[in-house]
């Protein structure tokens, strides 16, 4: 948010996905620091380090949803090896974003939905021949190509190719591996997935690890 020119003041909450270390690193010195609520459901927090005290935490149920400020949020299960974890859809000034990374695979109840959003953030992280012949120990590779693992760009292809509604003005890629993706094979793949399901309205951005995207308007 910094290198981008935005204040971190004006939050008004910290929403937490699942457990996994990538996701809830530098949590409780973030929440203290903005004295800002912590949204997560009852099961992820058992699971956090006790190291992790924080704040102020408001609970949420998968399938039930909450408003912060002018802001409906839509906690849906994803499936993935944590406890609870869930993806978010986002509703305001009739504008729908829908947020989806770290599953496995793109369950009913997740292409329900992302379905008829204006921006999809969707989880491309590896490729698989990248995956396979990587320096990831077997019991790894298998984890993230399991249904509980992660989405595959062939996976996310797939997906956009068959089922994607073509409604989302804005694509974004998400959740790249470094050690077994690369921006551009990730792209060639949706891009052709795309072009093969007519959504030629969609913009496609490939998000990275490293810098901020450019700041979206709707």
């Amino acid at each position: 948010m910094l290198l981008i020119g935005l204040r971190l003041d004006p939050l008004d909450a910290v929403l937490i996905t699942h457990e996994h270390t990538d996701h809830i690193n530098g949590l409780a010195r973030l929440a203290a620091r903005l004295k800002v609520p912590v949204f997560i459901s009852e099961a992820t927090l058992a699971s956090l380090p006790a190291k992790k005290k924080l704040p102020a935490v408001e609970y949420f149920r998968p399938g039930h949803s909450f408003q912060i400020g002018d802001v409906l949020v839509e906690p849906f299960t994803i499936p993935h090896d944590a406890v609870d974890p869930v993806g978010f859809r986002f509703t305001s000034a009739g504008v729908r974003i829908a947020q989806a990374t770290d599953l496995g695979y793109i369950t009913p109840n997740v292409k329900d939905m992302i379905r008829g959003c204006h921006a999809l953030i969707l989880e491309s992280n590896h490729d698989l021949e990248m995956l396979r012949n990587g320096p990831y120990p077997w019991y790894v590779k298998q984890r993230v190509m399991s249904r509980d693992g992660h989405l595959s760009n062939s996976a996310t292809a797939d997906y956009l190719r068959d089922e994607f509604d073509a409604e989302a003005r804005l694509l974004i890629l998400a959740h790249l591996s470094e050690q077994n993706n690369h921006p551009q094979i990730a792209r060639l793949e949706a891009s052709s997935a795309l072009e093969q399901r007519d959504a030629t309205d969609t913009r496609l951005v490939v998000s990275s690890q490293t810098e901020p995207t450019e700041v979206f308007t709707f």
